[in-house]
């Protein structure tokens, strides 16, 4: 089977489709619920800044109330909420994982956490959602993050975004 697909992985290289299109490996703390059929969300990240500090995943309940709420908040009222965190990948596709508990309605934050802290920096670190629509200078809105995971595995693309100047947070290169 790996010579199946290192054969696979070869073919896609040489015929010239995008890295993010050939197969990347699966990575944080909830790898596995990806690969053994979920429930869970892959995220393949594009748009990185560069490679520094660390990627993370936050998984919080679908209602206006509760996105982006304080997690030890949530936690305290019983209402679901979960965290991947993983150091930065030097080099190659960046594809992660997060688990839930259930099929169904979920809000989906991405930040890539460049300076190391643990506390998002406005000035240096990216963040994303799955609607990739531009956040811009405004407190990002529930239906940005929404993201609704079906009975297995749902997969979704998000495009890192960082300060660029007055017009707020957008995507490089935009």
């Amino acid at each position: 089977m790996r010579k199946i697909l290192a054969g696979v992985t070869a073919l896609l290289a040489v015929i010239g489709l995008p890295a993010a299109a050939q197969a990347a490996q699966v990575l944080g703390s909830d790898a596995s619920a990806c690969s053994t059929g979920g429930p869970a969300i892959r995220v393949n990240v594009e748009g990185l800044k560069d490679r520094t500090g660390e990627l993370k995943l936050e998984l919080y309940p679908a209602t206006e109330a509760d996105f982006l709420k304080d997690d030890r908040d949530l936690i305290k009222e019983g209402k679901f909420f979960r965290r991947v965190r993983l150091p930065t990948p030097q080099t190659g596709p960046v594809s992660l994982c997060i688990r839930v508990p259930t099929p169904g309605p979920y809000a989906l934050l991405f930040t890539h956490n460049r300076d190391g802290k643990n506390k998002f920096n406005f000035w240096s670190d990216g963040a994303g959602f799955a609607s990739n629509v531009k956040l811009g200078r405004t407190r990002p809105k529930l239906d940005m993050a929404r993201i609704v995971v079906p009975e297995g595995v749902v997969t979704t693309t998000i495009r890192a975004q960082y300060l660029r100047g007055l017009g707020g947070f957008g995507p490089l290169g935009s």
